[in-house]
């Protein structure tokens, strides 16, 4: 049996997917479409080929502020109704397309307002999208609204969160530069989410090192990591040996899930290179790790491309797969019956039946 799987067989498989940005993964010709309809004409190129070439370029600075101003040019063009409910359609279709059965995709709501749409619109909108790509593609996904930790807004999208939660907002977030914007500065928001008992994750240890997550888990209360990248930075390795720091260990012990997005992490320079990316001793150390994409657009990346990546990098077999898709779909913020459903029913079986398709019969 050949425990190594190739990218069709990576495609088959049920995956789950945390981590992924509405406004960095837009089709290139829906973003030319969007532009001309909506009179935008900052865009670089209109040729979709080229468009989709120049984010890929632009995000390979090795900068996260510059990686970030992309963006500039997505939220450009997504700012009405039609926009915002064909691109997170499309988001659907293309994420079902890679063989993803659960996903939680998240957006600023605040940075959708400029054609004169309320944050109410905005939301609904985007759910509008993601209901009828369940219908069409049987994929669910729930949204995670986000705050930019640059404003001061994050308690009326925190109020967002609760007041749609049962409509298909599954949790809030924090995003945007962190330096010099730690997560303590919204705590009001944090506060107000654990008296609601909301979920929510912090972007934290991407850009800046331990402190923005010490304060994301033991400021806020973050139930999830956006990245942690460099939790790497409080465990000492020596060999085999591996030696962790209390923040690490604790991150470890208590199971918070790492958010991790191994080609965004190095197109933002919080990793070298995949074969020196932490997740190799953080999976090594039984970390709540999971894959992601963050930005499909900039990053030219599906999941299934990130599972490749990481499976030419460390040797990964199915059964490694299978452990970083149990691990985020035990960490996704829907009910736990629900995660039990599709682990014990979908995501299990299905990797089961693509591991053993290839297994050799008994002599």
């Amino acid at each position: 049996m050949d425990d190594r799987p190739t990218l069709d067989d990576i495609r088959r498989a049920p995956k789950v997917l945390l981590h992924d940005h509405l406004d960095g993964g837009v089709r290139p010709a829906t973003i030319v479409d969007l532009a001309r309809d909506g009179g935008y004409g900052a865009l670089p190129t209109t040729d979709p080929e080229n468009l989709r070439a120049w984010f890929e370029e632009a995000s390979n600075s090795g900068s996260l502020e510059r990686y970030l101003e992309t963006f500039s040019h997505t939220v450009g063009v997504m700012q009405s109704v039609e926009a915002l409910t064909r691109v997170a359609y499309e988001c659907a279709e293309d994420l079902a397309a890679d063989g993803v059965v659960y996903a939680e995709v998240r957006y600023a709501p605040e940075q959708h307002l400029g054609g004169g749409l309320t944050l109410e619109q905005v939301v609904e909108a985007v759910l509008d999208g993601f209901a009828k790509g369940r219908r069409d593609f049987g994929i669910r996904v729930g949204t995670l609204v986000t705050a930019m930790r640059h404003q001061a807004r994050s308690m009326e999208i925190a109020e967002l969160a609760v007041r749609y939660r049962d409509l298909g907002v599954v949790g809030f977030d924090i995003a945007g530069a962190e330096a010099g914007y730690p997560p303590t500065r919204h705590l009001d928001a944090f506060e107000y989410l654990q008296r609601e008992n909301a979920h929510f994750t912090i972007h934290a240890g991407e850009g800046f090192g331990l402190p923005s997550i010490w304060q994301a888990i033991q400021w806020c209360g973050a139930d999830r990591l956006g990245h942690g990248v460099r939790i790497i930075d409080d465990i000492e390795v020596d060999g085999d040996e591996a030696r962790l720091g209390r923040l690490a260990g604790y991150v470890r012990d208590k199971r918070i899930p790492l958010e991790m997005c191994p080609t965004s992490n190095i197109q933002t320079g919080a990793a070298k290179s995949i074969e020196e990316h932490p997740i190799g001793l953080l999976r090594r150390l039984s970390f709540r790790v999971t894959v992601n994409t963050d930005n499909r657009l900039m990053s030219g990346t599906t999941l299934s491309r990130e599972f490749a990546k990481l499976r030419d990098a460390f040797g990964y077999g199915w059964d490694d797969l299978q452990w970083f898709t149990v691990n985020a779909m035990k960490s996704a913020f829907v009910p736990f019956n629900e995660r039990l459903e599709l682990i014990n029913g979908v995501i299990k079986p299905g990797f089961a039946q693509l591991k053993w398709s290839g297994a050799r019969p008994l002599a």
